[in-house]
């Protein structure tokens, strides 16, 4: 879990500001796609759980090594939460194997993504009052591009780890 925690909070230190939006392009997404598939959904909610709290507690772990509960409650906490849904998703879906194949780990990560932006945009949607054309142009488009690298690298990555880890037991 530790480990974990310290890897969430290393991802997040690769935060990249977007103009006119509250919330940067990080890498935590992508620390939530592999954590909690290979972790599982008991030891991966678990530990972004321990994240959000370590965080909300003033270790500066979030972007630009930001920490306190207003990250939680401000405008990126829908972002969070939605990442904390997610792990419990992911792992959930990872203990039956999705992890493993490339037909099956690509739509997870994209289903974790849907999850965690979804929950995001209906949060800063609410949080700032702004219309949804601004919600989506400052909270969704600027990150497309990213996301689907992210999304690339994690689902092509496990299951290639899992055939070699595979091929060295057998």
């Amino acid at each position: 879990m530790i480990v974990g925690v310290a890897f969430l909070s290393l991802l997040a230190q690769i935060a990249i500001p977007v103009p006119g939006s509250p919330v940067p392009v990080t890498g935590q997404t992508l620390g939530v796609l592999l954590l909690a598939t290979s972790y599982g959904a008991t030891l991966g909610t678990t530990t972004f759980l321990m994240y959000l709290l370590v965080g909300a507690l003033g270790v500066p772990v979030f972007a630009n090594g930001g920490s306190g509960l207003e990250r939680i409650v401000g405008a990126t906490g829908g972002y969070l939460v939605g990442m904390l849904l997610t792990s419990a998703l992911l792992g959930y879906l990872g203990g039956r194997t999705w992890d493993q194949k490339f037909r099956t780990a690509l739509p997870a990560m994209l289903l974790g993504n849907a999850l965690t932006f979804g929950l995001g945009l209906l949060w800063l949607h609410q949080y700032t009052g702004k219309d949804w054309a601004w919600t989506i142009a400052a909270g969704f488009t600027p990150f497309i591009f990213g996301e689907i690298l992210k999304i690339a690298i994690a689902g092509t990555s496990l299951p290639l780890i899992w055939q070699f880890v595979q091929r060295k037991i057998s």
